[in-house]
């Protein structure tokens, strides 16, 4: 395997490799990285897809990119998706599965015209004193300390970023900034969290950083993701023959580590309803496993209007497995680095469902858009500044849901401090019922305080889900706490998903789940076409200027000395294409 860019890779078409149509995977986990895997499969590996079988422990795929209405409780999404131009491995995934929604389109087109025809962006990024415009106004209030602490981060090597803390690398000053406002509330980082995955963000993402304030940078699916992406998935790879095993928990993989290319020789589960006595599969010559590890939604819990949502610290199935698996061999990972510290990993997010027409209306004043419209509405998550929860919350296009009544809106709330008591309701978030969630949004998008009792109570269904890992792969890591995709000498099996290690892709996105079946893929059955490299923004000598243009709020970099000096060493730059460039990006 190897990476590529350019268009010459991108459009090959690269040859059946050899026995392909003997060869048969098994995939553990069908959310996107294993749905990924088995598309790349039968497209570039040319496998069979009655020769794939993906095996599920629950009775629907997708994994955390869900999107379901419960008839009691109402519409359920535990997040959302933000997403970008430059998801190479995805975007190279969608432009094969045909879309539900548009005849004769691909998911990528139906995606691409929606978002030229109606491009995502904010016009109220945060809010204070009950649904009042903040005035972050587009800044990110750095200072020269912060600055330093930020090119300090980004020129370091990922070994000094090793097993530290945001908080050890950084000081009050980036933390009391609109930069770092804008950053964990759109990234759910804590201070507590990795400073390596910080800086592979910055790196990643640095072609983005003017978008920051108003989320001119991302985009967006039509509906939830369950819709949009993992239906259209499913249908095709059902359509090509793949076989879904559900109500299937995989308990162990057997390997044979002795020979020169270490084999995964069994798979062991359980099943129930009519094959509860099915214990598992041997593995054979041409039999391939792909290993979702881990799981950021492992053990969530939902509650509902009255009921609040419980924190279950309990045995957890996905992470189990990764334990056992580890146990093995020394490259397989340690899990103990992402799963031991639920309070460290933990949030907790709700969807309300509005039912009475005076909701709608708080949340166009706050959006400045018509939330009916089927357009854009918040243009991604309006966090409340002076919310002791610190809570975002974000109104995509309407409907959400096909399903979805015109006259309902479904909302997404989210908070980073789910322990802390609120501004209204005077209890952590933890503890409180949907309908008392709903009370506390309600309270922070102005609703007068006589109004809420009635509206929380009535005016809105509420589900919320606690998720006790669904930040763990934030956790400080060093090398070799996630497993390679292919571990070194691995001769038929391949680790995917966010906690499998890639080279330069930041986690918590849908691209990084797509990459890692894509490299498992090609590296396992030999596909002789390359792997789209992470887009290589950060050694773009024009992002880097724009982006530190951007850092300093529009503020000028003065030349040094005396005003003679300056006007020499300004008249010779400007005879070069540096100066050119300095003068263009705002630097000068």
């Amino acid at each position: 395997m190897y990476y590529s860019s350019g268009n010459y890779e991108a459009f090959a078409r690269p040859r059946p490799p050899k026995d392909a149509a003997s060869k048969h995977a098994w995939i553990v986990g069908s959310g996107l990285a294993g749905l990924a895997a088995a598309v790349f499969m039968i497209r570039d590996a040319a496998v069979p897809g009655e020769n794939i079988t993906i095996l599920e422990k629950g009775s629907l795929a997708g994994g955390a990119l869900d999107g379901i209405e419960e008839p009691e409780k109402g519409f359920v999404i535990r997040g959302g998706r933000e997403m970008e131009n430059h998801f190479e491995c995805l975007w190279d995934c969608f432009r094969t599965i045909p879309s539900l929604e548009v005849e004769g389109a691909s998911v990528l087109d139906e995606f691409y015209w929606l978002n030229k025809d109606d491009p995502n962006y904010s016009l109220q990024r945060a809010t204070v004193e009950r649904g009042q415009d903040a005035h972050t106004d587009g800044l990110f209030t750095l200072n020269k300390k912060a600055q330093k602490d930020l090119v300090k981060v980004f020129l370091a090597t990922r070994e000094e970023m090793e097993n530290k803390r945001i908080d050890e690398v950084f000081g009050r000053d980036f933390l009391d900034s609109n930069f770092w406002l804008y950053w964990r509330t759109m990234f759910a980082f804590e201070e507590w969290h990795s400073a390596l995955e910080m800086k592979l963000y910055l790196h990643r993402f640095i072609h983005h950083i003017g978008g920051l304030p108003d989320f001119s940078a991302l985009k967006f699916t039509k509906y939830n993701q369950y819709e949009s992406l993992v239906l259209p998935m499913t249908k095709w790879l059902s359509e090509q023959g793949v076989r879904f095993q559900y109500d299937t928990e995989v308990t162990d993989v057997e390997f044979d580590l002795t020979a020169s290319a270490k084999r995964a020789t069994r798979i062991e589960w359980t099943r129930s309803g009519e094959r509860a006595g099915d214990t598992g599969v041997d593995l054979g010559d041409d039999d391939y496993v792909l290993m979702t590890i881990g799981s950021l939604v492992d053990n969530s819990d939902e509650g509902d209007h009255h009921t609040a949502a419980t924190l279950n610290r309990g045995p957890a199935s996905a992470w189990d497995l990764w334990k056992k698996i580890a146990r093995k061999d020394p490259s397989f990972g340690r899990p103990e680095v992402f799963c031991s510290s639920i309070d460290e990993t933990k949030w907790e997010s709700a969807t309300v469902t509005t039912l009475d027409e005076r909701i709608p209306e708080y949340i166009r004043r706050i959006a400045k858009r018509d939330p009916f419209s089927g357009r854009v509405v918040t243009g991604g998550i309006v966090t409340v500044k002076d919310s002791s929860w610190l809570m975002s919350w974000t109104v995509n296009r309407q409907p959400h849901f096909k399903k979805q009544p015109k006259d309902q809106i479904v909302v997404w709330v989210y908070s980073l401090f789910v322990d802390a008591p609120g501004d209204y309701v005077k209890k952590p978030m933890s503890e409180c019922t949907g309908e008392e969630i709903t009370a506390e949004w309600l309270y922070h998008l102005g609703v007068p305080e006589a109004d809420i009792p009635e509206l929380a109570a009535t005016g809105a269904k509420c589900v919320p889900v606690m998720m006790p890992y669904v930040t763990s792969f934030f956790m400080p890591r060093k090398a070799g706490d996630r497993p390679d995709v292919v571990p070194e000498g691995a001769g038929n099996f391949a680790f995917i998903g966010q906690f499998a290690e890639t080279s330069r892709d930041c986690i918590f996105t849908t691209e990084y789940s797509v990459r890692t079946g894509m490299e498992a893929t090609y590296q396992l059955f030999g596909v002789e076409r390359g792997v789209p490299e992470v887009f290589n923004s950060t050694y773009d000598v024009r992002t880097l200027l724009d982006a530190s243009a951007r850092l300093k709020d529009g503020e000028k970099t003065e030349l040094p000395g005396p005003a003679v000096l300056r006007r020499k060493i300004a008249k010779g730059l400007d005879s070069t294409e540096i100066g050119v460039l300095l003068r263009e990006h705002g630097i000068l």
